[in-house]
């Protein structure tokens, strides 16, 4: 059974950083890509960042460009997100994902597994 379990959110003053880890189990991903989106109250789930299965290309949503960083290790069946220079509009529910291709996207409905998601807040 494939399980996506993310941890590392938690309160965090702006400016601050926080990284995010998304442990996969079940198979192994290495040739899968894989991506965090999140959610906030009220609106819709937004994508944030996404890794190919090597790792060579990524693709940033506007909003973090610059100021987050994702990053995967295959022989851990983890990705990791690097967030710096937060914000109080990034307060969010974080999910990670993976997908049964190969090459990054932002679509959501392209994701095949996802986890429970790890709350990350910021306050200005």
């Amino acid at each position: 059974q494939v399980q996506l379990v993310e941890s590392g959110g938690r309160l965090v003053q702006a400016g601050g950083s926080l990284r995010l880890s998304c442990a996969a189990s079940g198979r192994t991903f290495s040739s899968n890509a894989m991506g965090w989106f999140r959610q906030a109250p009220g609106k819709e789930r937004e994508f944030v960042v996404g890794i190919s299965g090597s790792g060579g290309y990524t693709l940033y949503g506007d909003s973090v460009k610059g100021r987050f960083t994702i990053s995967r290790d295959n022989a851990k069946n983890t990705v990791y997100l690097q967030m710096n220079s937060l914000k109080p509009e990034d307060t969010a529910l974080y999910f990670c994902a993976v997908r049964g291709g190969t090459l990054a996207t932002d679509r959501a409905g392209l994701y095949d597994y996802w986890g429970q998601g790890t709350q990350v807040t910021v306050s200005s």
